[in-house]
């Protein structure tokens, strides 16, 4: 078999498999802030948590697809390590950057749902009192 086959394959198994090992991280640790960024809505958090999963493959999946071909052609085991690591190193870049963003977006959702909540009254108004006149 041709070395740059071999290369082709063990990069489609590691990124593929990196990929999935990361979206499942960020879908089990994900779901927690947006239950509570939901209120407790276990049925919109699990939706919510589903699309953006989906959203996660899309991506990383379409990178790693389109990243697979390569300009030049491996001649020896050498070769195969050099473009491996160059691969791979981008696809854990891209992979990094990704769930960065991902924990970033999460966050922000959750202060926002922070900010609201902090914002309303612990009790609703009661009555109004106009201001008295000072003499």
């Amino acid at each position: 078999m041709d070395r740059t086959v071999v290369a082709y394959v063990i990069y489609l198994l590691v990124s593929i498999g990196l990929t999935i090992w990361v979206a499942r991280t960020l879908s089990r640790n994900g779901r927690i802030f947006l239950a509570d960024v939901l209120h407790g809505n276990e049925k919109l958090a699990d939706a919510v948590n589903h699309l953006l999963v989906v959203g996660f493959y899309l991506v990383n999946l379409g990178f790693v697809a389109l990243y697979l071909s390569g300009d030049e052609t491996i001649t020896d085991t050498r070769g195969v390590f050099e473009a491996l690591s160059t691969k791979l190193g981008v696809v854990l870049l891209v992979l990094g950057v990704m769930h960065l963003a991902n924990v970033y977006v999460l966050n922000r959702i959750r202060r926002r749902g922070a900010m609201e909540r902090e914002q309303v009254p612990p009790v609703p108004p009661q009555g109004w009192v106009a201001p008295q006149a000072r003499a």
